[in-house]
Formats: C-alpha cells, structure tokens, sequence
C-alpha cells in the first residue's frame, strides 16, 4: 500500500492529486521551485521539498532532484501529475530503480507512446485509422524533407514527436512557410520537452478534438472510461473541455471507444491515461496520441462518472484490480470545464504576469474548481499560464454551459488580464450552444467579438461608478475640517473631473455639486441617476434608468468594478497627468516579460515589414517581435539570454527616410 506520496508537480494538479490522497489517508510530499514557496499547494502536503531554481529545467525536470527528495523524505510512491516528466520514460524507470512505486503506465508502455512515430506504427498494427507522417530528426528542412512535405500535402501540421500541449506545433499552409514553421515548433519542442524533434502530419481541416479516457490495471483489464470533446482551442492548446461529445452520433461513440480500448491492450496499457483522435465532418476519426497519463480535464469525466480517477490511479499502483464500479460505468448529465488563463484574448493572447491582488470564483450547486493560485500569490512567465479549471455539471449540455458561465462571471480577479471574458462569449454563443465545436471555432468567432458579447454591453458606467466610490474614498484624505465637501471653495461648488482607461479609451467623468453628485456626466453626455448608495466596498445605483451593482476595490492606481453582468478594471489618471518618457523613434518594446531566446538582427541590418527581429519565450511559449515596417535596425539592445520586463526596449527600427536625414 501506498503510504507517503511524493507529488512530482506543481500548481492546480498538485494540490489536485494532494486532495485524493488525504482523503484516502495517504501522506503528501510536495516540492517547490523559488517562485511556486508560496503557492497554495505547498501548505496543503503534509511536507514539502524546496527545489532550488526558478526555470523548469532546473527544477521540475531534474528527475535525479525528485527521486532524491522522496527518498529523503520517506516516500514511497511518485505522483507525476502531467506536463513536465509525466510521460518520460527515464522518469519512470529512475523511480523503479529507486524502489519507489510509478503513479503511471510501465515505462516499456511510455516510451512506446512517447515518440507519436512509433505510436502510429503501433496504433496501425493494431487497426487504429492514423494519419501519415514525416520524421525531422534536426529541425532542418532538406530537399529530401520538402520533396516529403508535398506528399503529404498542404495544409499540413508539424507537431512535436515527444510531448503535447499545443507547444512545438504550427500549422503550414504552403511549402514556402515551411522551414520557419519547421525551425519555430523545434526550437519550441525543445525548450518544453528536451528533444528539437517534429514531424509533418497532414492537417485535417477543421475537425473535433475528441478523445476517450482509459484505463487498466496490472490483472490485464483495460476499459474506456468514455469520451471528451476539446476542440476549442486556441494555438493548439484547449480552452473548453466536455463529456459527452455534442458532435458525434452513438455508433461513432462506440466505433471510438472500441478504437481506444483496442490500443490500449496493444501496448499492455496500465494505469489511466488518454487515447485522442481527430474527428472530420463526416465523422471519419484518426489517431492522433495517446497520452500516458492523467489529463488536465479530467473532471469532466469524473464528474459525468461519479469516478475519482487519482484514486483510481493510486489503486491500480497498488495492484489493484478495477472495481464494478469502473468495470460497468456509465454516464449521467453533462460536464464541461473551462481553463482560465492570465492571458489577454485581446491582444493576441499574451501571458499576462503580477500578483493577484484578489481571486476568487464563487462555489455553487454543481460547480467545482480546481485552482493552482490564491489571493495574494503571483503569475510569473516560468511556467504554463493557467491559473484554475472551472467545471460546471448540470442534467443537460445547456444547464452545465450556464452554470459555467455564472461561476466565470461571477469570479473576482484582480491583478492579471484573464481570458475570463472569452470564456464567458464562448460559453454564450449560439453556434456554441447548438454544438458546433470543431478546432476552428476562434476562427469563425474572433476573441475581441467574444469578449465584447461577454460584457455589460454598458459598462462604460462603471466609471461613474468609480468616480462616485472615489470621492467618497479621497474624503478621508482630504486635510479640510469634516462637514466639508472635498473640493469645496468659498466662491461655489467645484467641478471633480475624473478620468479612467477602461480598455485603452480614456473616459471623463464630472461631477458637480457641493453636498453629493447634482450633476454627472459621462464624456460630455449628461447621466441621469436616481438612487447612489455607496460603501467603502460596494456601490448600489440608479444611472439612466438601470440598477448598477457593484463591489469595488482599489489596487493602487487601478480600481476594480466586479459587477452583476460584468467586471472591469480602470486604471486611473492622474490630474496633471505623467511627464512623457522620451524614446527613439522605431523603438520596439517587449509585449510581455519573458526570456530572450534568439536574437535574428544587428545594427545596420535592413528589414522587411513583419520580418522577425527576435524571438522572446514566456509561460513556455514562443513571441516573435517582428519589425513593424521597412527600415534599419539602428540598435539592438538585447542579446540571447536576456530576462526583460514589458515594455523594455528591445531594438529600434529606423524608417529609410529617417535614417537618410
């Protein structure tokens, strides 16, 4: 039996696989790079391990630092988690060899599945449909590779051969694109899993991500545990998860569930893991992996089960055989899980970094959250952006989408951008609502319009909200007498203009009157307003004609507004506003903080509109920085290695003309 377990992870699926084992009555192990000591998981084991490091590489993908701290600690049973060495197969055979026991399938199985070329001449002898593909050992693009490429046909896809996630993976829609495509996704596959090497897939156009969760244990019993939908994606990584499928029939159900179990029994499957297929419109599927270990959106499939699969997990380690329970499971109701990002859909998903001035998602009837982060606990760009899974389960698709979407709306968070207000548009539109969820969904449905139909379609009221909630809060700072309004003068009541950013726009409000707000306008426009309560927390109004709701809280020079239909944050203006910052015209500034990892251009170098200049990496994701127009490169002021904050300096780029004068 297992009694002290050492969880090789971090975050939400730390702390998640930490919960099962308390409750079973299992000791916990933690471990914890620099930047995670404070994160909620760390003080949920019943110990914890310090990892000295910040990056990955130093820290969770050290496989000898894991093993020496369970031994250290006493344990006797590794958890992996998933991401990071969750499917290495060296990972797993360092903790046999240590006589600890692997929370996952037998190594020989990893190792099976961990090149997805051997996979498919697995799956392919076993009777799987698979697509073709082509090996790039190097990341280099020959004669011989592009001659290959055309065979397989375009659009085609280069995916990374060890690893998943969306990471070391584009999307090639002529050979010219391919060498970049080629070279970009390798340098990603690197960095993220140790090894440069792709392959070229042929791309089937706008299909379901659907996959089919398994498991076995060392008896010889393999069963499917049904299927996930999780084609909304964004760059290849998903968004919104769900059991069952809306978009295949029950004979295409079955067809893939039989699919799946067939490839687990031929590589001797053990233990949970995921058997993923891509679906066309006509319902063809082919497999895409099998991933070797427990699922980020796994409870979606716990929660149209009533199944705990970390328990599962933990007793088919303990060489248990599986139950009735798992044997003859059977679906009820409709699950779907949302993963919230610090990341902003709006500016081309950037990773968004700080501290979480306040986080917190409401609980209710039906809805669960798993989250990595707390109030108080910083985002920093080491690691992957997700913050948190909402999962809502209702007896019907439509109930369990809006529960979702009543949870995301009604969550608090303050600090970070989040793709909250994406996830909210998604969860409410139509096309959605009716099933339409292939991979191209965010293409058919931009971000900005999305996350535009997610908010208060008036809330640009919010900052009359603030303002009003602002005067109250500048009174006690005010150094007049009490009774005295702020502002006042001995010659009339003064005008107390203030001004926020709400999403890029300044907008003013005025408020005039001595003895509270007379008059209010908004942007020159007169706002008609009945009842104004305002506490040093929460606003309740009456402004043209609607009730605003509101709690509020100021971060320095930010105010948040968590209202009933939506929440926004205002940055403050200064009345005298700030000295402007002088710079060289061309300059270009980094979008978000992160690690220079190449460095394409020097001084005196001409470029091309949308070349790119470098190549930044955050949150384990590749930024180009491309140059804005034709110029010179006039100066680079970084170099390969370097750490930068947003808006650094990077380079300036010069205009012909400019340079000739």
């Amino acid at each position: 039996m297992i009694r002290r377990l050492l969880v090789a992870n971090r975050a939400e699926i730390a702390e998640r696989v930490i919960r099962t084992a308390r409750a079973r009555g299992t000791e916990t192990v933690a471990v914890f790079s620099d930047v995670d000591a404070q994160l909620p998981y760390v003080a949920a084991a019943d110990a914890a391990v310090r990892l000295a490091g910040a990056s990955a590489t130093d820290t969770y993908l050290r496989s000898d630092l894991l093993v020496d701290a369970a031994l250290r600690m006493g344990a006797d049973a590794v958890h992996p988690g998933y991401g990071f060495l969750s499917e290495r197969a060296e990972f797993a055979k360092a903790c046999v060899h240590a006589g600890l026991t692997f929370v996952g399938p037998p190594a020989a199985v990893i190792e099976s599945m961990g090149s997805k070329i051997e996979a498919k001449r697995l799956m392919r002898a076993a009777g799987v449909p698979v697509l073709e593909g082509v090996t790039v050992a190097d990341g280099a693009v020959t004669d011989d590779v592009a001659t290959l490429a055309d065979k397989v046909g375009y659009p085609l896809l280069v995916k990374a051969t060890f690893g998943g996630g969306g990471r070391g993976m584009r999307v090639v829609e002529a050979r010219g694109g391919l060498a970049d495509a080629v070279a970009a996704a390798s340098r990603e596959a690197e960095a993220a899993f140790g090894s440069g090497e792709v392959f070229l897939e042929r791309l089937v156009v706008a299909p379901r991500h659907v996959e089919v969760q398994v498991i076995g244990d060392v008896h010889g019993t393999v069963v499917h545990l049904f299927e996930r939908e999780c084609s909304i994606q964004r760059r290849h990584q998903k968004l919104l998860e769900e059991s069952p499928s809306p978009g295949i029939t029950s004979a295409t159900r079955d067809a893939m569930c039989d699919a799946a179990v067939a490839a687990a029994r031929a590589i001797g499957y053990v233990n949970a893991g995921t058997v993923e297929f891509v679906v066309g419109a006509d319902e063809q599927f082919f497999f895409l992996e099998v991933n070797t270990r427990l699922q980020v959106e796994h409870p979606v499939t716990e929660l149209v089960t009533g199944l705990d699969l970390v328990e599962l997990q933990l007793q088919v380690a303990e060489g248990l055989a599986l139950s009735d329970e798992v044997t003859a499971a059977r679906t009820r109701g409709h699950a779907i899980e949302a993963r919230l990002y610090a990341e902003d859909p709006d500016d081309e998903y950037l990773p968004s970094s700080g501290r979480l001035e306040r986080f917190e998602i409401p609980r209710s009837e039906g809805v669960r959250v798993d989250a990595g982060y707390a109030t108080g606990t910083v985002v920093g760009t080491d690691y992957d952006a997700m913050l948190a899974k909402v999962i809502a389960w209702a007896p019907t698709r439509l109930g369990a989408a809006r529960r979702l979407a009543a949870a995301l709306r009604g969550a608090r968070l303050h600090g970070v951008t989040t793709n909250r207000d994406l996830l909210v548009g998604v969860l409410a539109d139509d096309e959605f609502e009716a099933g339409g969820t292939d991979t191209a969904f965010l293409e058919r449905h931009p971000p900005h319009t999305l996350c535009s139909a997610a908010r208060d379609p008036d809330d640009e009221l919010y900052c009359v909200v603030a303002a009003i909630w602002q005067r109250l809060e500048d009174r006690p700072r005010s150094p007049q007498p009490s009774g005295i309004p702020v502002a006042w003068r001995n010659v009339g009541p003064a005008s107390q203009p203030k001004t926020f950013v709400l999403r890029g726009t300044e907008h003013v409000v005025d408020i005039s009157g001595a003895h509270g707000a007379r008059r209010l306008t908004l942007d020159d426009r007169p706002i008609e307003f009945g009842r104004v309560e305002v506490t040093a927390t929460t606003a309740d109004a009456v402004l043209d004609g609607r009730t605003v709701r509101a709690s509020i809280e100021r971060v320095g020079e930010t105010i948040y507004v968590d209202g009933t239909f939506g929440s926004v944050a205002l940055t403050i203006v200064p009345r005298l506003g700030v000295p402007a910052i002088e710079e060289a015209p061309g300059s270009l500034h980094a979008p978000l903080p992160g690690a220079v990892r190449r460095v394409a251009v020097s001084p005196d170098d001409v470029v091309a509109e949308g070349d790119t200049l470098m190549i930044l990496e955050a949150m384990k994701m590749e930024h180009a920085i491309r140059a804005p127009r034709d110029g010179i490169v006039s100066s680079v002021l970084v170099a390969d290695g370097d750490q930068v904050d947003r808006g650094a300096i990077l380079a300036v780029v010069t205009a012909p003309e400019l340079e000739a004068t």
